[in-house]
């Protein structure tokens, strides 16, 4: 089964490591892929890496992406005009919790819009 695959965006590569981290204890079928990091792995955001990351994230059922803060924000929405699939989204919702919750949904076969809507009503 395809699932809505999740990108995690950060200035830090740690928050986006530890966030999957968490995210795998319970559930191992749901790619997760990381943008945490300028292209140096300093503090910061690349357009690259995510653009990468929604790549590797695309099993067929969208790609849904949290992010931290401030650029994070903007390099998405720059990442998801460029990218070559059409069911690419964001998710307004804090980054663990978000993509925690996001995770267990898409596990239960959720489209990439139900899983959007239930972030937006319990965030």
């Amino acid at each position: 089964m395809a699932y809505v695959g999740i990108v995690l965006i950060s200035h830090s590569p740690k928050v986006v490591e530890g966030t999957k981290e968490i995210i795998r204890q319970v559930n191992q079928d749901v790619a997760i892929e990381l943008a945490g990091g300028t292209d140096d792995n300093e503090i910061g955001t690349s357009i690259d890496k995510i653009r990468e990351a929604i790549n590797h994230a695309d099993e067929g059922s969208g790609v849904l992406l949290l992010y931290d803060i401030g650029s994070a924000k903007m390099n998405a929405e720059i990442a998801i005009e460029m990218a070559e699939g059409n069911n690419i989204k964001m998710a307004e919702a804090p980054i663990v919790e978000g993509a925690y919750v996001a995770s267990v949904e898409a596990g239960m076969g959720k489209s990439i819009d139900e899983i959007i809507t239930i972030l937006e009503k319990n965030f």
